[in-house]
């Protein structure tokens, strides 16, 4: 899809985390230009200011789910955790490599335990929905997350899908457990080569999404939840068409006619001026906001303008 230029060189503008991601995706910048920009991450912007709200126990907010002291009292989700905040340093492309990002999770490895009973971070607890985003943080920072992978080969449902419900007796799948775990075992499988049960699971949910159109209900065609048709970031454990798109996107998926409404629905919220706003922000602590409701959203137009190019080729 043709970027404008307006449009490319307002992204080129934004944080070092949307910069990078812009040079590589919209521009014919050389790996080394690329390379430079990704490496302000760690400390320049959002990602220094996340990084530098780690605490000395390797932990943020003094919790891995909930902050020290949650009482649940607060409106929406406590955003401001340890694994919250580990997916979106993912997100801004944090390099694994660096001094700054090995130093940040070996704390994590070393400090921070679940909630739920206690499980060392990187061996995940029970909820798929957890589980899925800690095998696709740890996948992306290099550490060994096989025995999570096998927990959610165990744990599909019947219709090809995952929910963190099933635990307390749902038969039903969720959007929002399975697009965690897709994500999961799609990280996986790139980095491993996986093998026959990961891509045969993955595609059971892939089928799971695909029959419903990314948004509608199997039995009746309904939209499932309206707030799957805005576009949020971060999206945490949240889903959305454009986080499904991006997911079929970076899986490399072929044509299928089951995402055409998916995508027309995503190129209708263009704007005239060529970019795509920020539909809703997920309620809840944050450390700090990255863009205003209703603004253009350099993320969403970046994250768009991808799954638009991928689908129109």
């Amino acid at each position: 899809m043709t970027t404008a230029p307006a449009v490319r060189d307002w992204l080129l503008a934004g944080d070092p985390a949307i910069q990078w991601q812009a040079l590589a995706d919209l521009t014919d910048a050389g790996s080394d230009e690329v390379a430079a920009a990704r490496a302000r991450v760690a400390h320049e912007g959002w990602g220094a200011a996340l990084l530098a709200r780690q605490g000395a126990d390797g932990l943020w907010d003094g919790g891995t789910l909930f902050p020290a002291g949650y009482s649940g009292e607060e409106a929406g989700q406590p955003w401001t955790t340890t694994m919250h905040t580990l997916q979106t340093l993912q997100l801004f492309g944090l390099d694994p490599a660096s001094a700054a990002a090995r130093r940040a999770v070996g704390l994590v490895a070393e400090h921070a335990r679940w909630d739920h009973a206690g499980q060392r971070y990187f061996d995940g607890e029970v909820e798929p929905c957890i589980n899925g985003r800690t095998v696709e943080t740890g996948v992306y920072f290099g550490i060994d997350v096989a025995s999570v992978v096998a927990r959610l080969l165990d744990e599909p449902l019947a219709d090809g899908g995952w929910n963190c419900e099933a635990e307390n007796g749902s038969m039903r799948s969720s959007f929002d457990t399975t697009i965690n775990v897709l994500d999961g075992l799609l990280a996986y499988e790139r980095a491993t080569g996986g093998d026959a049960a990961v891509r045969e699971a993955r595609r059971a949910g892939e089928e799971y999404l695909l029959e419903r159109h990314l948004f509608r209900r199997a039995s009746t065609g309904e939209i499932v939840k309206p707030e799957y048709l805005d576009a949020a970031f971060p999206y945490y454990w949240h889903y959305d068409v454009l986080r499904g798109l991006d997911y079929f996107r970076r899986a490399g998926a072929s044509a299928d006619p089951r995402l055409a409404e998916a995508v027309e629905l995503l190129r209708a919220k263009r704007r005239a001026d060529g970019t795509w706003p920020l539909d809703r922000v997920h309620p809840g602590r944050v450390a700090f906001h990255l863009e205003a409701v209703g603004q253009p959203s350099r993320w969403n137009t970046l994250r768009a303008l991808r799954a638009l190019d991928w689908a129109g080729r």
